[in-house]
Order: C-alpha cells, then sequence, then structure tokens
C-alpha cells in the first residue's frame, strides 16, 4: 500500500487532500433550491488545482476532461461544471474565510505532530497583478504601483504555515501584524518566533510575548539619530542577542515564499480585485497541501 501511494501522482494527492478538508469545513451545498449538480467541496477542489496548475477556469476543466483518475478524485466521473461556475464560487463573499479556515487547520495538524515546535518566522511578499514583466515596465517607464501583499508565519522546521493575512500593497509590514499574529497564535505556539526590521515595534513584542506566549526576535530598524531604542524588549534587541537566540532561522519563510513562487508562480490571471485575493489565496492553500 505504502508503495502504490509514493507513485500516486502529486497532483492526485493535492486533489485528494483537497476533497478531504472540504468535507471538513464545507457543507455539500450552498442552497437547498440549488440544482444539486456539483458539491461545494468539489467546486472548491477545482479552484485549488486550478492554483496547483497555474491555469485558468478553463484550463483546469480542460485538464479534468481527459484525466479520468483527477475526475474520479473529484468525484466528477459523469460530468464537470461550467467555467462560470468555478467563477462565481470564487468569488463568494466567504471563500477567502474558507481558504484562512483550512490553513489553519492543517497547521493544527501539523502542531499535534510537532507538540513543541521550536521557531517560527514571519515575513510578507507579494504577487504580480499583471502578467506583464518587470523589465518590460521598466522600459516603458511604469511603475509598479500595485499587488497582492501576503502576510504569514510559518514553522521553521516544516515551513508550514500558521496563519495567512491578504492585502494590497505597498503599505508598511506591521499593517498586518496583529491580524496575523492573532491568527497565528490560533494554530500553535513555537518556543520563538523570528521577524526582520519591517516589525520593529514595541506592541508587536508585547502581542507575542504577552498574548502568543512566544518569544519575539526582531532585528531592530534605527529610527533615532544617536541609535538608542525605546521600549523594553526592543531596547534588547542587539546583534548579540539576535545571534545567540538563532536569528538565522528567519530565512525559513524566505524558503517558503521561494518555494511558492516556484511551485505555484508569482504572477496572478485573475481581473477582478476580489477575485486576486481568492488566487492568492488558493495558491497558498495549494502550495501547503503539496508541501
Amino acid at each position: 500500500m505504502k508503495a502504490m501511494a509514493s507513485k500516486e501522482p502529486v497532483v492526485e494527492r493535492v486533489a485528494d487532500l483537497a476533497m478531504q478538508l472540504g468535507a471538513r469545513h464545507l457543507a455539500d451545498y450552498g442552497a437547498t433550491t440549488s440544482r444539486h449538480d456539483f458539491t461545494q467541496r468539489q467546486l472548491m477542489a477545482c479552484l485549488i488545482l486550478r492554483a496547483y496548475l497555474k491555469t485558468t477556469y478553463r484550463g483546469v476543466l480542460e485538464l479534468l476532461a481527459v484525466s479520468p483518475s483527477l475526475r474520479r478524485c473529484l468525484g466528477l466521473s459523469e460530468k464537470l461544471p461550467h467555467y462560470s461556475t468555478l467563477a462565481k464560487f470564487s468569488d463568494r463573499s466567504k471563500v477567502l474565510e474558507i481558504v484562512d479556515v483550512m490553513i489553519q487547520s492543517i497547521a493544527r495538524a501539523v502542531g499535534q505532530r510537532e507538540p513543541n515546535p521550536e521557531a517560527a518566522a514571519m515575513d510578507a511578499t507579494g504577487l504580480e497583478t499583471t502578467t506583464a514583466s518587470a523589465h518590460f515596465q521598466c522600459r516603458r517607464g511604469g511603475q509598479r504601483r500595485k499587488w497582492v501583499k501576503i502576510s504569514t508565519v510559518v514553522l521553521c522546521g516544516s515551513l508550514m504555515p500558521l496563519g495567512l493575512v491578504l492585502d494590497w500593497g505597498p503599505n508598511n509590514d506591521k499593517c498586518q501584524a496583529a491580524a496575523l499574529i492573532t491568527k497565528a497564535q490560533q494554530s500553535a505556539v513555537p518556543d520563538k518566533v523570528y521577524a526582520d526590521a519591517g516589525y520593529d515595534a514595541e506592541w508587536i513584542h508585547v502581542q507575542c510575548r504577552e498574548q502568543w506566549g512566544v518569544e519575539s526576535v526582531i532585528k531592530p530598524a534605527v529610527h533615532r539619530a544617536d541609535g538608542q531604542r525605546s521600549g523594553l524588549w526592543r531596547s534588547g534587541m542587539s546583534e548579540k542577542y539576535l545571534k545567540r537566540k538563532g536569528y538565522g532561522q528567519r530565512w525559513a519563510v524566505e524558503s517558503f515564499f521561494s518555494g511558492l513562487k516556484r511551485t505555484m508562480g508569482s504572477m496572478l490571471t485573475s481581473r477582478k480585485p476580489k477575485q486576486l485575493l481568492a488566487e492568492a489565496a488558493f495558491k497558498v492553500l495549494a502550495y501547503t497541501l503539496r508541501r
């Protein structure tokens, strides 16, 4: 059985896990008056596969049409949904909340296997909202004005995200920190959390240490001419302290972002703002399931 499972294609394992998660967090149908052609978890799994395969709504349905094994994973042996059905489901108001709950449930499952995780790392990255290359935009004199900003906390060992906050960039990383820490503390309680100077604020130290119960190790940013840092916790973040606490482990979150972009792509293909955020969330969820 183990030998057979190891030979199962990754995309089919992602589809199986997507269906299992959907069964836990989604009702079969969104309304009693609907046609009941497809369950909500089937539609959710199609959207996760769309993100994993870096394709369009039409593209994922074309792949399903020629892949009997994938259709069996999703229970879609008789017929497939129309591409507009997937688009409308992605545009629902609660889809981001559902994706976030799924990511946190995966984190809690990992936390049960690793009851005492040693460290986590917090950071943010951006996904492009256009397929135009940065080189082309630079040559035509354009500027990068807006992108989807992903903020997350990942476990340094397993690289599993503990929480996800989506916003529009550019803005300061502190803008998402409070909501991100609140979500992460519901999933696991590591010994330490690392962050770069973008999160240098006394209130972040306080939230991590007093509310989450985690030792915060954050590289300080110098704002005063004399180089002094205010605050009980900020003042102690010296280079010697950071080195003693293993600050180099912060790069785990960069490894997560690197794998996310290499596997899922760094560009979003949706056009509506709401669906851009949903597509970014599905990329993170699909990559988490793949891991």
